[in-house]
């Protein structure tokens, strides 16, 4: 049965047939399904056993090359630990996605988790091996109901990229538009759901030991589980991304930064298919070059991941480089909305009133009131002014600094024992906020040196209009567009 094309951004003039998104996605696509994380079966049993016997294998016999290598000057450097490391890596690579990615999620918290496990995941972040192009064909047409030659003008079998869950292939729409397909990996919810039951468990029993006890493993298993059932949903995703792309130019600027539109006539519950840009990740652009002002791409891109964070809601929650583009024309865009964060409205007035407060006068009281309004237990005999003299100790000295002397894991830490020490709880995606502006930080040294996010009126100039305008008068400066 084909359907009438004549959904919103991807209209195609009635040509062709069309997918079951094709005007956006019904309510009830938008579900995620949580089936229960504690649940363990004959499947997880297995499945346990052979990640066990993986990662004995994988780092006994890491060690025992690094024995070998060691007394003939062939170690590199490495210490016990650090071959332990590389074992424990290359166990994750061979037991798949779910590993995979455990040890992207390993790599980019390093303020979390050991220093040298941390740096041998690093691999991971770009490793990650493709699936055969005829099962990508085969998990569209079934999305879609359509065979492919019916949809597109062409398809590239050979993938642009690949990542834990899915990979993406470039195609053509039959009116001329150049498109990208992201496709789920086929069986890869229920593999990575049996994989995280075991790893569940794994972690509740790693509890006997010391770290594993500290980093509270199971708590991150349990995150990493919401973060993948939301993302295993493709209409989750397009959705959130076309709310954040629509948000962008809700004050009238920023015409400098995009994210793809969605083509939602060819999107399905595995399949997303989205405009096509092109350009250099952040981290291949070099300062300088042609007369390129890399300070203002990096302050372009935080001003709109700013505002998602403290105006919008939804904000994009892996901008490591891969995402974060200098596309051909000059504008910045973020790419892949798999995950996204939301922090509860209460959170984001503690955070404008943190920015607030480091922007303009330096007087962390104004913080209190907000911090109030978190539920601060009453047991505490302190007043406000003793709460913003706290806050101010904490955060002055971070926001208020170079970026490329912050580092991610006091930030971190800064944030969720702000819950702490007040005695209310911090939400998952504080620490996801927060390790966001990890990312911007190292884009900061290379690309921004001497640029302090806390102290740019830009950035902030939608967050605090009226502030930012008689600063920008008092001072004569003119800012960027």
């Amino acid at each position: 049965m084909l359907h009438e094309n004549t959904g919103r951004n991807g209209a195609s003039n009635g040509a062709g047939p069309v997918g079951p998104f094709a005007g956006g996605p019904p309510p009830d696509a938008l579900h995620v399904e949580t089936p229960p994380l504690e649940r363990f079966g004959l499947a997880e049993l297995g499945r346990a056993v052979v990640v066990a016997c993986a990662l004995v294998a994988f780092v006994t016999w890491a060690i025992l090359r690094w024995s070998v290598q060691r007394p003939v000057g062939r170690a590199d450097g490495r210490s016990i630990v650090d071959a332990a490391a590389h074992g424990t890596v290359d166990a994750f690579e061979h037991l798949g996605p779910t590993f995979v990615k455990l040890g992207q999620l390993v790599a980019s918290s390093p303020g979390l988790f050991p220093v040298p496990l941390a740096d041998a995941c690093l691999r991971m972040l770009d490793d990650v091996p493709t699936f055969p192009s005829e099962q990508a064909r085969a998990v569209i047409e079934e999305d879609l109901g359509h065979p492919i030659g019916e949809m597109f003008s062409s398809f590239d079998d050979v993938p642009l990229a690949a990542a834990s869950v899915a990979q993406v292939h470039g195609c053509v729409l039959l009116d001329g538009r150049e498109g990208v397909i992201k496709v789920q990996r086929p069986g890869i919810s229920r593999r990575m759901l049996v994989d995280l039951r075991a790893a569940y468990v794994g972690a509740k029993i790693l509890r006997i030991f010391e770290f594993f006890r500290i980093a509270n493993t199971p708590a991150i298993i349990r995150d990493l589980y919401n973060a993948t059932m939301t993302e295993l949903n493709a209409a989750v995703e397009a959705d959130r991304q076309d709310r954040f792309r629509n948000n962008i130019g809700a004050f009238g600027d920023n015409r400098f930064v995009t994210v793809p539109e969605l083509y939602w006539n060819w999107c399905g519950p595995r399949v997303i298919c989205m405009e096509r840009l092109k350009g250099t990740p952040l981290d291949r652009v070099v300062p300088g070059e042609g007369g390129l002002d890399t300070a203002l791409l990096v302050r372009r891109g935080v001003k709109v991941w700013i505002e998602a964070v403290l105006l919008h809601g939804p904000f994009h929650g892996d901008v490591h480089a891969g995402n974060l583009w200098h596309l051909d024309d000059g504008r910045v865009a973020l790419l892949d909305f798999g995950i996204v964060g939301e922090l509860p409205e209460q959170w984001r007035t503690v955070l404008r009133e943190l920015f607030r407060s480091a922007l303009l006068d330096g007087d962390f009281s104004s913080v209190a009131k907000s911090i109030r309004e978190l539920g601060v237990s009453e047991d505490l005999d302190v007043d406000d002014a003793e709460v913003g003299r706290q806050v101010a100790e904490t955060f002055a000295p971070l926001l208020g600094r170079d970026l490329s002397e912050l580092r991610l894991s006091a930030l971190i830490g800064a944030l969720v024992s702000l819950g702490r020490q007040w005695n209310t709880s911090s939400p998952e995606e504080l620490v996801l906020f927060g390790k966001q502006v990890g990312y911007f930080e190292r884009y900061a040294t290379a690309l921004a040196p001497g640029w302090v996010l806390g102290r740019d009126p830009f950035v902030f100039r939608n967050v605090f209009p009226e502030e930012v305008a008689i600063r920008i008068a008092e001072s004569g400066v003119s800012l960027p567009d």
